[in-house]
């Protein structure tokens, strides 16, 4: 009789001869599959991985965003971001005049994805999503990342090349291999988009995703308000239900315009960086008479990389930093 691990070790190999169809039909070339999928093996720590992943109910309560940012938005993270934003300063320049997507924008992403380079993961990328497919329970996500990854190497990636995170994400502005296709840019000029060893490459790439979600040139994330104690929040409560990410989007006022807001007593807390006519959303991550954002269309992109408001606001408030 076979042993469990057998007769699991068979099924995988048998669901790597349904992925090896799929990719011929897409026209990843048979050497390359021959190549890569039989020394593929099952690595049941990424499932491990996978499953221990918090789901969260719900109707379960959003915790505070302060202590997230404490531990977040460090001194030591906010000094790397101003180091890597001085070390990188003439590309970042060149890069923002051709996309409109702001240096220290760029670096916070950089910061927050792979604290500056400094980790990137070590697993397998096709391993890791050959696993995660044949799995089965999210099968539809994971199963077009590993026919990109076939494909990355067919284009030429070399395979050693392709360490990232447990769940796909590579390189230092941890691209999945579909994203990789679509939106990796070759930013040093030796024609090919090497993310993993390349800051050059990885900082166009992030400015390349940025533009493709829509970032608008000239405009801030959002800003730091204060809020009276008066305001009656259900009068600017959404009446917009959410398709996506309905927890994040979900927390978001209606939008009005700057103008609008000042007029119910919503102001800037230092400064102001948004015209009248700009429409921003207020977000209040700790709760009534605690610190206020309002925010733009740029900081929805900035969720397009994480649909999380604890992702976004750090982007954005550790941006500020490094750019002060």
């Amino acid at each position: 009789m076979q042993s469990a691990k057998a007769q699991d070790s068979s099924g995988f190999q048998s669901y790597l001869q349904q992925v090896r169809q799929k990719a011929l039909q897409e026209g990843v070339r048979a050497q390359t599959l021959d190549q890569v999928l039989p020394g593929l093996t099952y690595n049941p720590r990424v499932i491990e991985l996978d499953q221990s992943q918090p789901g969260g109910s719900p109707d379960s309560a959003i915790p505070p965003f302060a202590p997230y940012q404490s531990r977040h938005i460090t001194p030591e993270r906010i000094a790397n971001g101003k180091a890597a934003y001085r070390r990188l300063i003439a590309k970042l320049i060149d890069v923002e005049r051709e996309t409109g997507v702001p240096g220290p924008i760029i670096m916070a992403i950089y910061g927050k994805e792979t604290n500056y380079g400094s980790y990137t993961g070590n697993f397998d990328i096709p391993r890791s999503l050959a696993t995660l497919a044949y799995e089965g329970r999210r099968r539809s996500l994971f199963e077009p990342e590993l026919l990109a990854v076939l494909k990355l190497i067919d284009n030429g990636v070399p395979q050693s090349a392709l360490k990232g995170s447990w769940a796909g994400a590579m390189g230092k502005p941890q691209f999945l291999p579909s994203v990789y296709l679509r939106l990796a840019k070759d930013g040093s000029g030796d024609g090919y988009a090497d993310i993993w060893e390349s800051e050059y490459d990885a900082v166009a790439s992030i400015a390349n995703y940025f533009v493709n979600s829509g970032w608008r040139r000239g405009e801030p994330w959002g800003i730091a308000v204060n809020v009276p104690s008066s305001l009656d929040r259900s009068s600017i409560e959404s009446k917009i239900v959410p398709t996506r990410c309905p927890r994040v989007f979900g927390r978001h006022s209606q939008w009005k315009t700057m103008a609008e807001w000042r007029a119910i007593g919503v102001v800037p807390a230092t400064g102001n960086g948004l015209g009248d006519n700009s429409m921003a959303t207020l977000l209040e991550p700790d709760g009534a008479g605690r610190r206020a954002y309002l925010l733009t269309g740029n900081y929805r992109v900035i969720l397009d990389y994480n649909c999380s408001n604890f992702y976004g606001l750090a982007v954005g408030l550790l941006a500020d930093e490094i750019r002060s």
